[in-house]
């Protein structure tokens, strides 16, 4: 399916012939002097590198859609950037570095949304466990205050817990199962959505 969108995505700029050398030196030296058309041009010439560079990051958790947007923007980032150095290096390696570096950072930050949500997933796994447990034990409905002592946090900590669920669940969230949530005995989860419409029991 991937390499439907990418062979559909060239052939939409089948059209857009790539720079040559000779027209990039021309197209930089124009840009440099502030032509907006030397550095449309320079853009689109270099979109199919742009594109290669996404494709190697395809499987890494980022969707493909994703990867060619923060390619392309790298890319028109790239020659705004590149034409307002006095000391201009090569600049098809600046080019390719400023790529990779969105897209390294693209790939880094869906990873630590992926890490951020199954850590919140396991809190709220262990707080349905130990209220259950707790409700054995003591035979009712446990109160924040004792959930977090049996689980050696603050009562803010573990109202924080049930806030940050809440809006993952507003927001739906598809990488955490927080519907359990909602069965944890000695939790009430209103509609709302405001921090003070969670009811306690303590």
């Amino acid at each position: 399916m991937h390499d439907d969108f990418y062979q559909m995505y060239l052939e939409e700029m089948g059209h857009i012939p790539p720079c040559t050398m000779e027209e990039q030196e021309d197209l930089l030296k124009e840009a440099a002097q502030g032509r907006k058309e030397a550095k449309k041009r320079l853009v689109e010439g270099n979109l199919r590198a742009a594109l290669e560079y996404a494709r190697e990051y395809d499987g890494r958790g980022v969707l493909v859609t994703d990867l060619v947007q923060e390619a392309n923007m790298a890319l028109m980032m790239a020659v705004e950037e590149y034409v307002q150095l006095e000391d201009r290096p090569e600049f098809d390696s600046f080019k390719n570095q400023r790529i990779k570096e969105a897209l390294d950072a693209a790939v880094e930050e869906q990873q630590s949304a992926k890490q951020t949500g199954e850590e919140l997933a396991a809190r709220v796994n262990v707080l349905q466990q130990i209220s259950q447990l707790l409700a054995k034990e003591l035979g009712r409905e446990a109160t924040v205050e004792e959930l977090a002592d049996k689980m050696k946090m603050t009562m803010e900590e573990i109202k924080g817990i049930m806030k940050i669920a809440m809006d993952a669940m507003s927001m739906n969230a598809e990488t955490m199962d927080l519907e359990a949530l909602a069965g944890v005995e000695g939790i009430e989860i209103t509609g709302d959505e405001e921090a003070d419409d969670y009811d306690y029991e303590e």
